[in-house]
């Protein structure tokens, strides 16, 4: 997953929906993410480098979406990837909604 994340990025596109249903495997069991419908580009709509659409999934948005800031499209694509491992782990969210 993190080797797919870190190709989308460097191919210039940031996710902004990752979450358990959005992340597939083929038939050779490779991770596969599906459902670019909210992406964007990693240098942002207007170039800064910062998003500021406030959309995702609740339980996998990072603080700064939530508090209705600007962000960076790779670190809110990490923090989801990181959710849902710890769900892989744990078998349950770290949270109902991230907060700082």
């Amino acid at each position: 997953m993190a080797e797919g994340l870190d190709h989308c990025h460097k191919e210039g596109v940031t996710h902004r929906d990752l979450k358990p249903e959005n992340i597939m495997l083929d038939m050779e069991f490779n991770t596969k993410i599906i459902d670019f419908g909210l992406a964007a580009p990693v240098q942002g709509r207007d170039g800064s480098g910062y998003l500021k659409t406030a959309l995702g999934t609740f339980g996998y948005m990072a603080p700064e979406i939530h508090l209705g800031r600007k962000y960076k499209g790779e670190q809110v694509d990490v923090f989801a990837l990181g959710v849902i491992l710890f769900v892989m782990f744990s078998k349950h969210p770290p949270f109902n909604a991230a907060t700082p």
